[in-house]
């Protein structure tokens, strides 16, 4: 590529301005993209070749080296690359054509968080998490304006669940070596206080109940992990201590400075318990209950559901009565209407359509079992919205029942 030499000229002062930036930048000083970049440009410019002032700046760049912590931060934008596409452009030199950079694009990492939540990952090869406690608002604001050093963003509700699955999810990327906690803690009277708890685990650690040590939130126990787990955690991530602090900027400022001490990736913690994941998946065949079924209706002039318990000889046997799925489903329980459990799994979600149906105005349609198509049928100027299913599948009395209701 021939260029003239205004573009030549100006392209070595572009890959000059992109090398005093990466010199600046405090976390390119520790990084392995810039320690790549000064090895390729020591190997392209050997026995005092190429421009004085390239020299100059590549004497100045070496000197401001830090120890590489880490081979790359993800950055969306990495300077050294941009280096090297300046100078090839200036000096036509192939020997440029190096790939200092050795990130992948910004993108998730398959497997990565292993548990979910609520949180947004943001990238894998960072060292800083943000954790805005009960403050959404400000976890979803943090995630816009999140640099590369932040790998991830998300809350905290509880003192014992929440911070197990936090602590699983930070192991399990040696990356991480900071999670900053920011925004309000839960309010006393709830009892959560997870920032706190968490706060007091780093500090003083479980008991041999695990539970833990000086913590203020009333469930603070840790079941589900191991001490190990808790001591790795402990030993090999930070904690930034930012409660209450609810502006971006700040938290955003902290991350950067968390960045610059980054003591690169943790040896991988491979001791977490693994928890089964399983695909769902529908039953091939709905076995119908031997204790009978149910019918439910949404009666709107009275404003309330009514449960109907049938036989499975169509013996009609128990009506329940109340304003909301618990109050149906409760007394079902406690007169042993249900004795399979996928039936009562079923009831469960077709009361809480009903409920949320009696609230909104929504029609109901009671559905069949899920392998089951959905029943429909034209509109009916009854006030109650009937449709009978046995055991989840379609019962032919439902037409007489709904007759017999209209």
């Amino acid at each position: 590529m021939n260029l003239s030499p205004k573009k030549k000229e100006q392209a070595f002062k572009e890959a000059l301005k992109y090398l005093q930036e990466a010199m600046a930048a405090e976390k390119c000083r520790a990084c392995g993209c810039f320690h790549n970049l000064i090895q390729a440009l020591e190997k392209a410019f050997s026995n005092e070749e190429g421009p004085g002032e390239l020299r100059e700046a590549m004497e100045a760049a070496r000197s401001c080296l830090a120890e590489q912590r880490y081979d790359c931060l993800g950055c969306e934008v990495c300077i050294p690359p941009l280096v090297l596409n300046a100078l090839g452009q200036a000096l036509g030199e192939s020997v440029l054509d190096l790939e200092v950079c050795p990130s992948e694009p910004v993108v998730e990492r398959r497997g990565w968080p292993p548990l979910p939540g609520a949180y947004r990952v943001l990238r894998y090869q960072a060292p800083v998490a943000v954790c805005t406690l009960t403050a959404e608002d400000l976890a979803m604001a943090v995630a816009r304006e999140a640099g590369p050093e932040i790998a991830l963003v998300g809350t905290l509700h509880t003192e014992n669940l929440g911070i197990e699955r936090l602590i699983q999810n930070v192991l399990a990327n040696p990356h991480l070596r900071f999670v900053i906690i920011c925004g309000p803690d839960s309010q006393q009277s709830v009892g959560h206080y997870p920032g706190q708890s968490l706060l007091a685990l780093t500090q003083h650690g479980i008991d041999d109940h695990r539970r833990i040590i000086g913590a203020k939130g009333r469930r603070a126990v840790l079941k589900n992990l191991d001490p190990e787990a808790v001591a790795r955690f402990r030993e090999v991530v930070e904690i930034i201590n930012l409660i209450g602090e609810t502006e971006v900027s700040k938290v955003i400022s902290e991350a950067k400075r968390c960045a610059a001490r980054n003591p690169g990736p943790a040896k991988p913690y491979s001791e977490c318990r693994v928890v089964e994941l399983v695909s769902g998946y529908l039953p091939s065949r709905m076995v119908g209950d031997p204790a009978g079924y149910f019918v439910i209706y949404v009666d709107r002039t009275r404003g309330i559901l009514s449960l109907e318990h049938y036989r499975n000889d169509g013996l009609l046997d128990v009506v329940i009565e109340g304003t909301s799925a618990a109050e149906l489903y409760t007394p079902a329980i406690d007169k042993r209407l249900i004795s399979r459990l996928d039936h009562a799994a079923y009831l469960g979600r077709e009361l809480a359509k009903a409920e949320n149906s009696l609230r909104s105005g929504a029609p109901f349609i009671q559905d069949a079992a899920p392998e089951q198509p959905r029943l429909t049928r034209s509109a009916s100027p009854c006030t109650c919205e009937p449709v009978c299913h046995q055991g989840g599948f379609i019962n032919p009395l439902s037409i007489t029942l709904e007759n017999k209701r209209s």
